[in-house]
């Protein structure tokens, strides 16, 4: 068991769906991407520059798609409590799967 499968076991029921929805999503989206354990988040980079975060938290899952996709998605982010370079998603609404792969095609664009 890798970081990253450790990570994602220590949570249960909606928080570890949406982690490994996430995860399938990064892989499928963009499977050049280098996955690591880092900053306490799983994170993917590629052509060594950092593509997306993500993290599981109590009531949320964080997102984070520095260093730019947060400025480019700043209307479609707006309806989320959001931090610097974070956005948060929370366990209690759907997760919004469609910008999120809209913000990974961003960012691949973004990290050639």
């Amino acid at each position: 068991m890798n970081d990253v499968d450790a990570y994602i076991a220590r949570y249960e029921g909606v928080a570890k769906e949406r982690l490994e929805q996430m995860r399938a999503m990064v892989r499928a989206e963009a499977p050049a991407a280098v996955e690591a354990f880092s900053y306490g988040l799983v994170g993917y980079k590629m052509n060594g520059k950092p593509l997306v975060y993500f993290g599981g938290f109590p009531k949320h899952t964080g997102f984070y798609a520095t260093p730019n996709g947060h400025d480019a998605f700043k209307k479609q982010f707006s309806p989320y409590k959001q931090g610097k370079g974070s956005v948060q998603f929370p366990l209690d609404q759907p997760l919004p799967l469609s910008l999120i792969k809209d913000v990974i095609h961003y960012r691949i664009e973004q990290c050639k």
